[in-house]
């Protein structure tokens, strides 16, 4: 039965503390072969009063936004047209590559090369992960596509996997893969 002790400067919201001692309990799971109720974490609070890091007391940094929910942010202003609302999600470094694209930076760009090949798509989502790799957050979205053609013609169920790469509370990077292409041309 693995047992976590961690210590934390005070400060931090409940919400916070619990998507920490989460991703202790799963961080634990990749590698002890344990039921998360077998896994036991502590943490322990210590007033900031009672910290310090090379000899000058310090304050408890702010908590990092869930990243999986910046992306179903993004993900649904993107589908409300809300634009400004997606960009804001955005950092400056922002790039995405959809099946048969190079890299684009704009959004811009990516409604310009979507045009042409539907009038709309909708997103049902069957799964959302996400994890902690280097020094930004990596979340998959999976599931299927539902839209128009731009003839009108009404498609659904075609399957999708969206990569997304999150990095101080900003998307830096998209990377889309369907079944867009193969369902078209078939049709």
């Amino acid at each position: 039965m693995p047992s976590i002790h961690l210590h934390l400067m005070e400060g931090y919201s409940p919400d916070d503390k619990t998507r920490l001692m989460q991703a202790v309990t799963n961080a634990v799971r990749f590698v002890v072969p344990a039921q998360p109720d077998a896994i036991t974490v502590f943490l322990n609070e210590v007033p900031p009063d009672n910290y310090a890091r090379g000899g000058t007391q310090r304050r408890p940094a702010p908590a990092l936004k869930d990243p999986a929910k910046i992306v179903m942010d993004f993900l649904q202003a993107m589908q409300d047209r809300d634009l400004e609302a997606a960009q804001s999600l955005l950092a400056p470094s922002f790039s995405m590559t959809f099946p048969g694209t190079g890299d684009m930076k704009t959004l811009a760009e990516l409604i310009a090369w979507a045009k042409p090949r539907y009038r709309f798509v909708t997103k049902t989502y069957e799964g959302v992960e996400a994890f902690q790799q280097g020094d930004h957050a990596v979340v998959y979205t999976r599931g299927t596509l539902s839209g128009e053609w731009p003839d009108g013609a009404a498609f659904s169920g075609i399957r999708f996997i969206d990569r997304f790469e999150v990095a101080d509370n900003l998307i830096t990077r998209q990377d889309v893969w369907n079944d867009i292409a193969e369902i078209k041309s078939s049709t």
